[in-house]
C-alpha cells in the first residue's frame, strides 16, 4: 500500500503539468510561438507602409488636384508565401492605419459595398421617404491598395531563417499610375529543440 501511495504522490506533480494553462496578455504584446507569420507582423506591417505611404508626394500632389483628402480603397492582398496566411488581418490592419491617419477618406470593400447596396433595395420598399437613402449617391475611390506577401526560407536540421516580404502599390484609378510602392520585410531566426516530447 505504500509504494502505490508513493508512486501516486510522484506522478501527481507529473498529472497536473499536462494540464492546460491560459493567461491573457495585452493584444500589443509580441508573442512568437511557432516563428510563423503571426499578428503583431500584421501590425508591424501595415503601421510602417501607412506611414511611408502617406509621407509620399503622391498624397500632397492628390489633395492639391482634388482640394479635399483623396478617396482610398484598400483591394486585394494575395498571399504567395509558403504557409497559409491569413490576409484579411492584414487588410483591416491597412485599412485601420489608412483611416486613422485622418489624412485620406476610404470606402468600403466590394463586399461590404454590395451589402449596403442591398440594404438601400430594402429601405427603398420599407423606409419612410425622408429616412430612405437614395442610390447613386457612392463616393468613388481615387487610388487603391493592393500587394503580395511572399516568403524565402532556408532551413537545416534544427535552424531555420524565414524572410517574410510584404509588397504594396497604390494605383490611381483613373489612370492605372503607380503612385506609390512600399516594401517591408520581416525576418526571423527560428531554432527547434531535437527533443520530442
Amino acid at each position: 500500500m505504500k509504494k502505490i501511495l508513493g508512486l501516486l504522490l510522484i506522478s501527481l506533480p507529473l498529472l497536473s503539468a499536462c494540464g492546460t494553462t491560459v493567461s491573457r496578455v495585452d493584444t500589443n504584446t509580441t508573442i512568437d510561438v511557432s516563428g510563423r507569420w503571426n499578428d503583431a507582423d500584421s501590425r508591424m506591417a501595415a503601421d510602417e507602409l501607412i506611414a511611408d505611404c502617406l509621407s509620399r508626394p503622391w498624397l500632397t500632389r492628390a489633395k492639391a488636384d482634388k482640394g479635399d483628402n483623396p478617396t482610398v480603397i484598400v483591394g486585394s492582398v494575395r498571399n504567395l508565401s509558403n504557409e497559409h496566411l491569413n490576409t484579411n488581418v492584414l487588410v483591416e490592419d491597412l485599412q485601420r492605419a489608412l483611416i486613422n491617419s485622418g489624412r485620406v477618406d476610404f470606402v468600403a470593400s466590394s463586399a461590404e459595398r454590395e451589402s449596403v447596396r442591398d440594404e438601400r433595395l430594402d429601405q427603398a420598399v420599407n423606409a419612410s421617404a425622408e429616412t430612405r437613402k437614395a442610390h447613386g449617391q457612392e463616393t468613388g475611390a481615387d487610388f487603391m491598395l493592393s500587394g503580395t506577401v511572399n516568403t524565402i526560407e532556408d532551413a537545416e536540421g534544427g535552424k531555420s531563417v524565414i524572410l517574410y516580404q510584404v509588397d504594396m502599390k497604390l494605383l490611381d484609378m483613373t489612370s492605372n499610375k503607380i503612385v506609390w510602392t512600399g516594401q517591408k520585410k520581416i525576418k526571423k531566426s527560428i531554432k527547434r529543440s531535437s527533443k520530442k516530447w
